[in-house]
């Protein structure tokens, strides 16, 4: 379907960012993946992905907290695959405290990943994308781009951010055939939720199947975690010309948690 496409998604060497990745990837689209982690690790996901898909598939270790490490990977990006026609902005992080006991360091970092990141990923390949009149920019933004939890109030202003520029390229880039779109989960089953789990369970007592039903997926009234392909297979659509005329919205995926 994204045959001799290319594509970046940042925040790619696990979970959401590595499922979409592995969607595109599986469609025929050539993809650079980006975020932190063990060198071997992220390069065995790279040499096996690409081993998959036969595809062309990159590593950009780009620091999406700085804005021009943000442009040089899209610049770079590029460079390797001779064009550039589909921007993931997925890097994200998260912390969780009471506003008054926020640390001003991590607000700062949540924004600049969550939100200003998309931002600079956007202006730097905009113009690529216009050059040849055909772009997709997806950014997975959240549950919480729409509705609000307690203590979480940099990744929600940040979300919520996300979500608005969504919704302002959209109109931007209205009379070309580039299209903007914001996926907005709500709990997905990555590695680090996983994680979390057997963490929570031993701090409250709890079985696992009562941490993910009654703490984890309290807001979500399927009580099923979304899974990364979920998320892969709307992003290929997304990203399809079928979807051309799908553009500006904040699309949730979420079990029904917004629908609250």
């Amino acid at each position: 379907m994204l045959k001799g496409k290319s594509a970046v998604i940042t925040g790619s060497t696990s979970g959401i960012g590595l499922g979409i990745a592995e969607a595109l990837a599986k469609s025929g689209c050539d993809v650079m993946l980006n975020g932190f982690g063990n060198a071997d690790e992220i390069e065995k996901t790279r040499s096996d992905l690409a081993a998959a898909t036969n595809v062309k598939v990159l590593y950009s270790g780009a620091d999406m907290s700085k804005p021009e490490s943000v442009a040089g990977m899209v610049v770079e990006a590029q460079e390797a695959f001779g064009k550039l026609d589909i921007l993931v902005n997925n890097a994200g992080i998260q912390h969780v405290a009471p506003i008054e006991d926020f640390p001003d360091a991590r607000y700062d970092a949540i924004i600049a990943i969550n939100m200003s990141s998309n931002w600079h990923a956007i202006k730097a390949a905009l113009p690529m994308m216009k050059e040849r009149n055909w772009g997709r920019i997806i950014n997975v933004a959240s549950a919480h781009g729409l509705v609000a939890s307690p203590y979480k109030s940099a990744y929600v202003m940040a979300k919520h951010g996300a979500v608005g520029l969504t919704k302002t390229i959209a109109l931007e880039v209205a009379e070309t055939n580039i299209t903007c779109n914001a996926i907005c989960p709500g709990y997905v089953r990555t590695p680090l939720v996983e994680g979390q789990i057997g963490q929570q369970a031993a701090a409250h007592g709890m079985t696992e199947e009562q941490v993910i039903r009654d703490v984890l997926l309290a807001s979500q009234p399927n009580k099923k975690f979304v899974e990364t392909g979920e998320l892969g297979a709307l992003a290929v659509f997304l990203c399809s010309d079928l979807a051309a005329s799908i553009t500006g919205i904040a699309l949730p995926v979420d079990g029904g948690w917004t629908a609250h």
